[in-house]
This record gives C-alpha cells, sequence and structure tokens, in this order.
C-alpha cells in the first residue's frame, strides 16, 4: 500500500483541545493540511482565533470552538455537537494541559510547598479534562465501531524528572495509564487509544521560561540529540496515529523525546 493511503486522513472528522498554541496547534496544523476537517479548540479565544485563521490561510478546514476542558459539560456538547454536525468522529486529540509551576528544585517546587489550589488546577486540567475528553470520544466511537483516541502525556508521566513540578509529572503519568485501560476496553469497538509522550518542545507550558536560551539549555541537557525540539516535529507521530497506518497499534504510550527515555 502506498504511503499516500496509509496516511489518509482525507475528510475525517477530527477534533484538537489546547489547539491554539503549541503541540495542539502543530496537530491541527498537520491534520488540515493532510484533507481533515479540524475542530480546534481552546480556552484562550483571541489565541485560537488567531491560529485558527493561520491554518485557514493555509488552505484548511477547520471550525474554531472556545472550550475550558475543566467543565466537563461542555467538553461533552462540544463533542456531540461535532459529531452530529458532521456525521461522523474520527479522532479526538486529547491534549490540552497546562504546566505545575515551579518544580523541584525552584523556591515554591519542593514536595512541601506545593499548593494544593495549584495541585487541583493542574488535576482538573491536565488529568480530569483529559478523561472527560475520552469519554466524550468513546460515547461516540463506540457507537460507530471505529475511531483514534489520542492523548499528551509526557516522558515526566514515564519517569522521575527533576524539572518538571509535582502535579505535571502525576498527572501525565496518570493519563498514560488511562490510555493502557481505555485500549483494553475499546479495542473490540474498533477504537485505538494512544499517548504520544513528548520530551522538550518549544511551547509554552514551562510558563513561558523555555523562550530564555539559558533555560532552553537546561531542559536541553536531558535529551542525546541535545536540543529542544521543534513542535512541528510532533506532526508525524500526531498523523501516524490519526491515519490508518495505526491500525494495529494500541494501549501504546510513545515517546518522542530525542532519546531521553533511553539514557
Amino acid at each position: 500500500m502506498k504511503a499516500s493511503m496509509l496516511f489518509n486522513v482525507q475528510d475525517q472528522v477530527c477534533v484538537v483541545t489546547g489547539a491554539a498554541s503549541g503541540l495542539g496547534l502543530a496537530m491541527a496544523e498537520v491534520m488540515a493540511a493532510n484533507g481533515a476537517i479540524v475542530v480546534m479548540t481552546d480556552i484562550d479565544a483571541p489565541g485560537l482565533r488567531a491560529a485558527a485563521a493561520g491554518v485557514q490561510g493555509s488552505g484548511g478546514r477547520v471550525e474554531p470552538v472556545v472550550l475550558d476542558v475543566c467543565d466537563p459539560a461542555a467538553i461533552h456538547a462540544t463533542i456531540a455537537a461535532v459529531a452530529a454536525r458532521h456525521g461522523r468522529l474520527d479522532s479526538v486529540f486529547a491534549n490540552a494541559g497546562i504546566s505545575a509551576g515551579a518544580h523541584i528544585g525552584m523556591p515554591g517546587g519542593a514536595l512541601e510547598a506545593v499548593s494544593l489550589e495549584r495541585w487541583d488546577k493542574v488535576l482538573s486540567t491536565n488529568l480530569t479534562g483529559v478523561f472527560v475528553t475520552m469519554q466524550a470520544a468513546a460515547a461516540v466511537m463506540r457507537l460507530q465501531r471505529r475511531g483514534r483516541i489520542i492523548v499528551t502525556s509526557s516522558i515526566a508521566g514515564l519517569r522521575g524528572e527533576a524539572i518538571v513540578g509535582y502535579p505535571y509529572a502525576a498527572t501525565k503519568a496518570a493519563v498514560a495509564n488511562l490510555v493502557r485501560q481505555a485500549a483494553l476496553e475499546l479495542a473490540p469497538f474498533g477504537v485505538m487509544v494512544n499517548a504520544i509522550a513528548p520530551g522538550v518542545f518549544l511551547t509554552g507550558i514551562a510558563d513561558g521560561r523555555l523562550k530564555d536560551p539559558a533555560v532552553a539549555r537546561e531542559f536541553a541537557r536531558i535529551a542525546p540529540i541535545d536540543r529542544v525540539a521543534d513542535p512541528d516535529e510532533i506532526k508525524g507521530l500526531a498523523l501516524l496515529l490519526a491515519s490508518p497506518a495505526s491500525s494495529f497499534i494500541t494501549g501504546a504510550v510513545i515517546p518522542i523525546d530525542g532519546g531521553a527515555t533511553a539514557c
């Protein structure tokens, strides 16, 4: 089979959460560039409008929807409305997430210094938001007996990592196991559930600190490739997991980390 068929997402209906910037925007871009209809969601309304306009300007078919993944009812309503409007739902990228703020080497990042307010906010976004997005996607995909659910985890969810905060590490580990659990349940219905576990990418997730070259160098040292990745470098894996090429891949948590987890 030719690659053009293996990776064919033409006319698929795709939802991406956290799509206004960073990895979510890259996921939306690659799906739209390959012919999918992409529902881009984010809590950042101005950023979402600008991101959607950029994808549309490149010829992509996108539908921007302002969505707070801390609102379970809104997630269910959005996913159900997309499926009803288009008569199908092919892939959902449960990507929206926030950082934990201070990491363990910073003031406020030590175990006993982590505030419960920050803990609850990160868990609400990175874990409950992902869980509810998976629920909403599964409710549609189980009935149509096909679909792809792709979750953004992190290498910080696969091992201890000093440069991230406690709530972030905890949530990214939790969503990795959510993926494995959901894959077991949904496989008989033709629904593939997988996670992408990025290493260090140049996004706003670290409260913008990666824009500082000194901070970027600190983060880059965790990978043998010795650099921070560009968000465009997530696109190949994202397209793979949303396409027919992933027909026998489910329950996988796939690192894309410049070799960090090989250390």
